[in-house]
């Protein structure tokens, strides 16, 4: 293999301890230059971002491109950048889905009487109430058990200042706003007897919901290998109808909770941002499998619901 010097320059605030030049075999790939850089300026991999400094073309950190597949030759100059301090996916998700997970039974079985003020003694949590809290509690349990066991993420790391702006949209969206008004004496969900359609065609969408969205999971989690960020075209149930049906049967699901909960509207509020959200996502990943696949990958009409988005 040949060897070739590369140019070192910092983009942004300066590394101090980060080589000017380095020496590496052409042929070596991507993790290898990350790798290279990493241990000599005594940084994690996952905070450098390298360019080429000719375009500002990302390097990616992967084993699948070689440094002369991606332009780079001799005296070539490359751009390192400090992302700053990381957090893995995994940690972020299990953080973000963590504080639902304890909000919703700490609001309806510890915080309930300290909550709601009242001379007289607040009465039992009603059927309704508890059903509702064991939904949300299986749901976010659910989301917390994909992530360890089921996703594989394509980035490793997000800056960890990120995990404020992405655990407030679950904490206090779903968390205490949807919990203080879900659990409140005076809530539609703490009537005695429940509408019985809302109740049933609820629970049944829930249900339909949640293990739908678990084998999509499943399907995008073995497209791709461990270790690696190269997908295939996924295909399964309801990839025919849109781009990203986990994104749909995730609305189901919820939907699902907001019938059982007597039509509450915090549910309803919390169910428009996050589909707004996985909106934008999902024509994101239409794009991309547009781009990546070309001919080979049947274009889709929805990308989220059929027949309307």
């Amino acid at each position: 293999m040949s060897s070739i010097s590369l140019n070192v320059k910092p983009r942004g605030k300066p590394i101090p301890t980060l080589p000017r030049e380095i020496t590496i075999k052409s042929e070596e790939t991507g993790a290898t230059l990350y790798a290279t850089l990493a241990k000599q300026s005594n940084f994690s991999v996952h905070r450098l971002r390298i360019t080429k400094g000719s375009d500002g073309t990302h390097i990616p950190n992967n084993k699948d491109i070689t440094l002369y597949n991606t332009g780079l030759r001799n005296q070539s100059q490359i751009c390192v950048k400090d992302l700053g301090p990381q957090l893995g996916w995994r940690t972020v998700f299990i953080i973000e889905y963590l504080g639902p997970l304890l909000i919703h039974p700490l609001f309806l079985f510890v915080l309930r009487p300290f909550i709601y003020r009242s001379p007289v003694p607040l009465p039992a949590p009603s059927d309704l109430q508890l059903l509702t809290c064991a939904l949300l509690t299986i749901h976010f349990l659910k989301r917390e058990l994909e992530t360890i066991f089921v996703h594989r993420f394509s980035l490793a790391t997000m800056p960890a200042m990120n995990i404020f702006r992405n655990s407030a949209h679950y904490w206090i969206l779903a968390g205490f706003n949807m919990a203080y008004w879900v659990f409140a004496p005076n809530s539609p969900t703490a009537r005695t007897e429940a509408n019985p359609i809302l109740l049933y065609a609820g629970l049944a969408l829930f249900v339909f919901g949640e293990l739908a969205n678990l084998s999509t999971h499943l399907t995008l989690r073995n497209l791709r290998k461990p270790g690696s960020t190269t997908r295939a075209i996924p295909t399964g149930l309801g990839f025919s109808w849109v781009t990203c049906p986990n994104y749909l049967f995730e609305v189901i699901a919820w939907l699902g909770v907001y019938l059982v909960s007597d039509l509450n509207w915090s549910v309803i509020i919390f169910i428009i941002v996050g589909a707004s959200t996985m909106a934008i996502w999902a024509k994101q990943k239409e794009r991309r499998y547009r781009r990546d696949f070309g001919d080979k990958y049947k274009r889709k009409r929805f990308v989220m619901f059929p027949g309307i988005f």
